[in-house]
């Protein structure tokens, strides 16, 4: 039997750039529901990035950040006549972005010794110029689904 389809609960753009992916990095940067917090470490690397880039666009280097870390294909498992199958997937663009995002916070949270708004910075900027830890997730992530492209014929 098919699953119910969920209703996704509408995410409204933040007040200051009017943004429907910012809100979201603000919500995935959240830690046990301080969102104002969230907002001010979100800002707070926006001014970073306004530095660092030299450019007054932060959200453009953020936009070609999420680009370069979104994942084409994914593994997906697969139980077919009692063995388990890692089927290559093609990924969504909503999956995409939260894949995307939850990568470079994570790979931000993972960095020691500085504010969170500086290693959310310095990721965001590594991400847009095709380096750092969450592009190299999306590598991974990708040469899993190449090793495993025997089994798409299981993907149905």
């Amino acid at each position: 039997m098919r699953r119910r389809i969920k209703n996704k609960h509408p995410v409204k753009p933040e007040p200051i750039f009017e943004s429907l992916k910012l809100s979201k990095l603000i919500n995935y940067v959240m830690d046990s529901g301080k969102k104002t917090a969230a907002r001010k470490i979100v800002y707070d690397c926006l001014e970073s990035l306004k530095e660092k880039g030299k450019t007054e666009a932060p959200l453009e280097i953020f936009e070609a950040a999420l680009k370069n870390t979104a994942p084409a294909m994914e593994v997906r498992s697969r139980r077919v006549g009692g063995a388990n199958y890692q089927v290559p997937r093609e990924v969504r663009p909503e999956r995409q972005q939260a894949l995307s995002m939850k990568w470079i916070v994570e790979a931000a949270r993972s960095k020691k010794g500085k504010p969170m708004a500086e290693k959310l910075a310095d990721e965001i900027m590594a991400a847009s110029k095709n380096e750092g830890e969450a592009v190299k997730k999306r590598e991974n992530t990708h040469k899993m689904a190449e090793a495993n492209k025997a089994f798409a014929h299981f993907a149905w």
